[in-house]
């Protein structure tokens, strides 16, 4: 299982830095993904690192004010938000790729608790 953390209650132009950690598995094979979900809306992508640490990829909403990075040796994966806006608030979850398209959330698995992100204006 994966466990987010991170969030909390920030005012916008703030910064936060989430954290997924990995429990039973070696996150170096894995392909990881931060998608968030606001009430009332779907679950979408955020970001995601491919296996190797190599490539990294953002929704157009976040490029530029997110990033996302993997420190293997502690079997973790970041996102860094800076610049964040009121619309940037939800619940963020980190998960595994497993099969499919990498921007869709039915293409991850191992799905953790999130962590609740408030943006204030």
């Amino acid at each position: 299982q994966l466990q987010a953390s991170g969030g909390g209650l920030v005012q916008a132009g703030g910064s936060l830095r989430l954290s997924c950690a990995a429990s039973g598995r070696t996150f170096s094979r894995d392909t990881v993904g931060w998608f968030r979900q606001a009430p009332g809306k779907e679950r979408e992508f955020v970001a995601f690192t491919v296996r190797s640490g190599g490539n990294t990829y953002y929704a157009d909403s976040v490029k530029g004010r997110f990033t996302i990075s993997r420190d293997n040796a502690n079997n973790r994966v970041y996102l860094d938000m800076n610049s964040l806006k009121p619309e940037d608030t939800g619940v963020y979850y980190c998960a595994v790729h497993v099969s499919g398209r990498w921007y869709d959330a039915a293409a991850y698995g191992y799905w953790g608790q999130g962590t609740q992100v408030t943006v204030s204006s």
